[in-house]
């Protein structure tokens, strides 16, 4: 039987690092992005999560992300850079502890000239309860 097999929020069931990931494109602009669910008891690593920015994301004045929950769109990330290239962590001083499943969702704000580039993937890595 494959790992989770008709989880809605995902746990191997081992003691590892378990990642949920999100392409996004200069397209995205000011869309809601569903990333995906975090069981119950996940610990986000903050450190390694993030936004990896592969292709420079170029609109003119404005090249952001916000990263967090439908209650709260910048709860995790708060104008995350998109017009560096590399890994971009997590910025925000919150626990890192969600006690429920938790809809992650990513947002791109770009402004000024209309971006002709941008490519990332969105990356939220966490380890759950033994």
């Amino acid at each position: 039987m494959p790992l989770n097999n008709r989880k809605p929020a995902r746990n191997d069931l081992y003691q590892d690092i378990q990642y949920i990931r999100k392409d996004i494109v200069f397209g995205d602009n000011g869309k809601v992005i569903q990333v995906g669910t975090l069981p119950a008891h996940a610990v986000i690593m903050k450190a390694i999560s993030g936004v990896n920015v592969s292709t420079v994301f170029n609109a003119a004045t404005t090249n952001a992300l916000k990263i967090g929950t439908a209650a709260d769109d910048d709860l995790f990330g708060t104008d995350l850079a998109l017009g560096v290239a590399g890994l971009i962590p997590l910025d925000e001083a919150v626990s890192e502890y969600v006690a429920v499943d938790t809809e992650i969702t990513a947002t791109v704000a770009l402004s000024g000239t209309a971006a002709t580039t941008g490519v990332g993937q969105i990356i939220i890595a966490y380890c759950t309860r033994n």
